[in-house]
């Protein structure tokens, strides 16, 4: 099991969809959140992609001397980035940050978006140049590390003596993280990719996800791994963690929401569209039309695109229904809460101490023993008992 968070390069707030309570995007703050998930023993960190985000591969690079041991889960575009450039990026990250990098194949789902980035394919042709993309850029990756070149003619993209010079660390590449729910996307991850995410669906949906993807990738004599992106909003007790869910969107107005869900109905993404679907398009507000599932709650996604779901709960339920998704095969969790700097202290003070050992052990790092807290009287020095 594999503990990752999040760096808001969209922005961070107390409260979504409203600029009450929201925060400087700075990178003081932002390297606060990458500090604090290093020292919490978090193991990475997924940074964001789009135009509503700053650039993913700016901000984490600006981030590798203020972070040990911290991996980052980067995106890769195709469309936007030409493979060999792409590999390049990659190999260079790699080497600078001691063998760090993880990536993340993002296709897209805005139309708008896409093509206000100059690329104007449907869905479909989308994901035969990804395909594509992750073809050549493997290789070239892999050819690196023994000087080899690359010559590669494809429907979208072409390659002619695409040549390394300087491998990254990870062999062959590091790692490819991808999520879809379309066929298309599903055919993709069995095919190429190491690590397939969903976004938070009720335990039988991702069920059924692992299950098609592990049964593609199968048939091409392939093993994937599994994560999930969620956010979280765990409190001492049930009765407080609900409460915070309800404060966290009593700020947004009735049109905003209208707005944003407007935005997300125009786009040609499945899982956007599975998202929007748990809470009907907006017209869900309530607790109990909002927790889809135990624990499970829909309301981020009332205006926030992508990932939209939260679990809710004390610390000792929210570890269960981790427990739960990992029992289905997921062992990378990618979670993330509002604010992300004191939500991340927050997750990891409640809940890692509720995962199995060898997990908590490797969370520790290099401090498992503590003290931990405020030295009482001079004299006695606390200790967790979870340590």
């Amino acid at each position: 099991m594999q503990m990752f968070w999040f760096i808001p390069t969209h922005g961070d707030s107390r409260y979504l969809g409203t600029s009450e309570g929201g925060r400087a995007l700075s990178f003081d703050y932002l390297k606060q959140v990458a500090v604090a998930a290093d020292s919490l023993g978090y193991e990475g960190v997924l940074i964001p992609t789009g135009r509503s985000c700053e650039d993913p591969w700016v901000i984490a690079s600006s981030l590798i001397g203020a972070t040990q041991r911290l991996k980052f889960l980067v995106a890769v575009r195709p469309g936007l980035h030409q493979p060999s450039l792409a590999a390049r990026m990659a190999a260079s990250f790699d080497r600078l940050s001691g063998g760090r990098l993880l990536i993340n194949l993002v296709t897209g789902g805005d139309r708008v978006e896409l093509e206000g980035d100059g690329v104007f394919l449907d869905h479909a042709k989308r994901y035969e140049q990804a395909a594509e993309f992750l073809r050549i850029w493997r290789e070239i990756l892999a050819r690196s590390h023994d000087g080899g070149t690359l010559d590669y003619e494809g429907d979208h993209l072409s390659v002619k003596g695409a040549k390394l010079l300087f491998p990254p660390l990870q062999k062959p590449y590091p790692p490819v993280y991808f999520g879809g729910s379309s066929e298309p996307a599903h055919a993709l991850a069995a095919e190429q990719v190491d690590a397939y995410l969903t976004w938070g669906e009720p335990p039988a949906e991702v069920a059924k996800k692992v299950a098609d993807v592990r049964e593609r990738a199968a048939r091409h004599g392939r093993t994937v791994k599994f994560g999930i992106r969620l956010h979280v909003i765990v409190r001492e007790t049930e009765t407080a963690a609900w409460a915070a869910a309800e404060d966290l969107i009593s700020r947004v107005k009735d049109e905003t929401v209208v707005q944003a869900q407007a935005v997300f109905a125009r786009m040609d993404s499945e899982g956007q569209r599975r998202m929007a679907a748990l809470h009907a398009g907006g017209a869900k507000r309530s607790r109990a039309d909002l927790e889809i599932s135990p624990n499970l709650w829909a309301g981020v996604g009332l205006v926030r695109g992508g990932a939209g779901t939260a679990l809710v709960g004390d610390p000792q339920t929210v570890a269960d229904r981790i427990k739960e998704y990992a029992d289905l095969g997921i062992d990378t969790f990618v979670m993330s809460g509002y604010p992300h700097l004191e939500e991340a202290y927050r997750f990891a003070e409640l809940v890692f101490p509720l995962l199995p050992l060898a997990v908590r052990e490797r969370l520790a790092g290099g401090n498992p023993l503590g003290p931990f807290g405020e030295t009482v009287g001079n004299q006695y020095v606390p200790r967790a008992a979870q340590s």
